[in-house]
């Protein structure tokens, strides 16, 4: 037997099993456990925090049933992901697990179906801004290394690698998962655990890939389409169209809409709303009457850690201290 799910459902499977970490004394403020639903399975994830722009999962869990999920087109963040137990194979024929790890550039990710075998799933999986790469793997000009640049399409379709696992790679993870510290230390540690893995996923590849061809210009009957879809956007926050979808309303292509709302507003389509919900979340547990999980999933965040932790990066504080009424500590 096969269970088909939305991304979306699985992700709110996860949320239902959520643990407060107030209530777990092995759990560190920046954490954020998960417990796998009982009927579908058993075994959990744990979200940290290691540094504002870096989220680690690690999971152990077990699948009662194969199960295929349907993840639609969206605008995917830099992820590294390694399985030490487990396989996970999309319908393209990537595969996690059985001898290869993942790395899922940034960009738009297409629609496509996503395989998890029926058997124990061991890893971690990190998920990070592609700007992270700007500060770790400099070039000499401050901007990006250029062999990287594949991992950073933000305005275009994701490039999807799979590195062969390697004895070290196994061992980092291994001590990832087996992290002797706490507190700021134990952050610190995965920092530099972070940093090892994704050298070590990105060797093959460093010296294979050139530069990205620069935008062409935007005529004014399509910055003027573009402005209108930012309009569309602010009406609909609780239920925005698709990428896709918006570009149909307005009349240009999907790709012209993605590389020309970068270039007039200097941030991408996904980042931009992500930025106004955020602001619309705030504003509401400010006036109060609703909890944390129902915000989250009124504008639309399936993953409840997912939530805490991008309105933490935005605002300094967390969705439950600004329901609380603490004091915004904004980077704007």
């Amino acid at each position: 037997m096969t269970l088909t799910l939305k991304q979306q459902e699985w992700e709110e499977m996860w949320n239902t099993t959520s643990q407060d970490v107030t209530s777990n004394s092995d759990v560190q403020s920046f954490e954020y456990l998960f417990q796998f639903p009982q009927q579908f399975g058993q075994g959990g994830r744990k979200d940290i925090e290691v540094h504002p722009e870096i989220c680690l999962s690690i999971f152990d869990y077990e699948l009662r049933e194969n199960v295929v999920v349907q993840l639609p087109e969206w605008e995917h963040p830099l992820q590294f992901s390694v399985s030490l137990s487990g396989t996970v194979i999309d319908e393209y024929g990537g595969k996690l697990g059985a001898g290869y790890t993942c790395i899922s550039g940034a960009g738009i990710q297409r629609q496509m179906l996503v395989k998890s075998s029926k058997s124990r799933h061991i890893g971690i999986n990190i998920h990070m801004s592609p700007d992270v790469l700007r500060t770790f793997f400099p070039h000499c000009d401050g901007e990006m290394l250029p062999q990287l640049r594949l991992l950073a399409n933000g305005d275009d379709w994701q490039s999807l690698i799979y590195p062969e696992i390697t004895s070290a790679i196994e061992q980092v993870v291994k001590q990832m998962m087996s992290c002797p510290y706490q507190g700021t230390t134990k952050q610190i540690y995965l920092q530099g655990k972070v940093i090892e893995l994704m050298a070590l996923q990105l060797a093959p590849i460093l010296n294979n890939q050139a530069e990205l061809a620069p935008s062409p210009q935007l005529k004014p009957t399509t910055v003027n389409r573009i402005h209108q879809a930012r309009e569309i956007l602010h009406f609909r926050l609780e239920n925005p169209p698709s990428l896709v979808e918006l570009a149909e309303i307005v009349g240009i292509s999907d790709r012209t809409l993605r590389y020309g709302f970068k270039a007039l507003f200097g941030t991408t389509v996904f980042t931009y709303l992500t930025q106004k919900r955020l602001e619309r979340a705030e504003e509401l547990l400010r006036h109060g009457g609703v909890t944390v999980a129902e915000v989250a999933n009124l504008l639309g965040y399936s993953h409840l850690g997912h939530f805490a932790a991008a309105f933490k990066r935005q605002f300094g504080i967390t969705p439950s201290e600004c329901l609380l009424g603490k004091k915004s500590i904004s980077p704007y």
